[in-house]
């Protein structure tokens, strides 16, 4: 039995990828650039565009297109002051099915945004069947910083008659001003979890996801804006608060596409008075 033990051990430690991704932004004569990357392994970023004046445009860039058994992905961005940065993906994140060891997927991902602006809109996440996957954003705003970001993951694939029915995820997200604990999210989800069913939890469906904004001035404005776009009522797949100056949207349903659609639509709704700004669509949205 104790032989068992050290070789499941060691299998788990062979099975280690790390991959690194490091930007930096800073604001030169009016625009924002690139001034930092460094990277080791499968993560890259293409060539950063400029489609509104002065505000840079990346997308992030993992070619093997999911994570397997041993993966461990960090992203870390940062903003220095005065630039203002969007980021996202071309695709969906994928969490594959693990291997038979078990094997955790990791995915790491540190925002740092001193009296900046930034906004993490990356596509949903797929957790596939058997996946074992642990997700943690940290986003650390400083000074007068300004953020708004999205999280949405679907639980198995529906569409293809593969739904979650083993393995487990666990997400993080947290967001800090000049240190102070704002929003601390964590869940753990096994795929025979109870909540999963439970009215005061996934109530049985399979896409969640979330909006966060901090920064902004004219609150009640905005939330009106809000909740005349998406009303309160039986089928409503939004809801919408405010506490400790962050804004939160949160999507329970089960489509992916809606999900995306109808958080992306807050997200042009608040970018005006969060950033002063009307929202310029990602081209690779439109792909």
């Amino acid at each position: 039995m104790g032989e068992l033990s050290f070789l499941n051990l060691s299998q788990q430690a062979e099975r280690h990828w790390p991959a690194y991704l490091a930007l930096g932004f800073d604001r030169t004569e009016g625009q924002t650039r690139l001034r930092h990357m460094e990277f080791r392994g499968p993560l890259r970023v293409q060539r950063p565009f400029y489609p509104e004046q002065g505000l840079c445009h990346v997308y992030l860039l993992h070619p093997p297109g999911g994570l397997v058994s041993g993966d461990d992905l960090t992203i870390q961005i940062r903003c220095q002051p005065d630039s203002e940065a969007l980021l996202t993906t071309p695709s969906a994140g994928k969490i594959y099915r693990a291997d038979s060891q078990g094997v955790v997927q990791k995915q790491l991902v540190e925002i740092e945004v001193e009296q900046a602006c930034c906004e993490w809109l990356p596509m949903e996440t797929i957790v596939f069947d058997g996946a074992h996957g642990k997700l943690e954003t940290t986003v650390n705003l400083l000074g007068d910083a300004r953020f708004i970001g999205m999280d949405v993951f679907c639980l198995g694939r529906p569409k293809s008659q593969l739904p979650f029915v083993s393995g487990s995820i666990e997400q993080r997200f947290a967001v800090y001003h000049q240190g102070r604990p704002l929003l601390l999210e964590r869940q753990y989800l096994a795929a025979d979890d109870p909540l999963l069913q439970a009215s005061s939890g996934y109530a049985g469906h399979l896409v969640s996801g979330m909006l966060v904004a901090f920064g902004l001035k004219d609150v009640d404005a905005v939330l009106e804006r809000l909740r005349e776009a998406f009303p309160a009522g039986a089928n409503a797949t939004l809801s919408i608060t405010y506490r400790l100056d962050v804004l939160v949207v949160r999507y329970l349903g089960d489509c992916s596409e809606q999900a995306q659609q109808q958080l992306r639509r807050c997200w042009q709704l608040i970018r005006p008075a969060l950033l002063g700004r009307e929202a310029c669509i990602p081209r690779i949205w439109n792909t």
